[in-house]
């Protein structure tokens, strides 16, 4: 199942490592450390045009990558769950 990120974006649902506030965790040196080696590894990609409210952990058998979105982690959360009710609906 398909999970939208924003502008176009989407990735599966069991991709999908972790989703994190991105005010709240960057509070933690480590994240800080970790988004930066993503970044410099090109491994982040930004789905912002405005202030990043949220950041997407995925791992796949090809790449690890972060997607960093203005959409709130509850929201996406709550796509990521509604996704995965619907598939078991149908």
């Amino acid at each position: 199942m398909l999970v939208h990120l924003s502008k176009n974006e989407t990735v599966l649902k069991g991709e999908i490592v972790g989703i994190f506030d991105i005010e709240r965790s960057t509070l933690s040196q480590d994240t800080r450390n970790f988004l930066k080696q993503m970044q410099n590894d090109l491994k982040t990609v930004s789905l912002c045009d405005d202030i990043p409210k949220a950041f997407v952990l995925c791992d796949n058998i090809y790449t690890d990558r972060v997607y960093i979105t203005q959409i709130s982690p509850e929201s996406l959360v709550k796509r990521a769950n509604k996704s995965l009710s619907d598939q078991e609906q149908e």
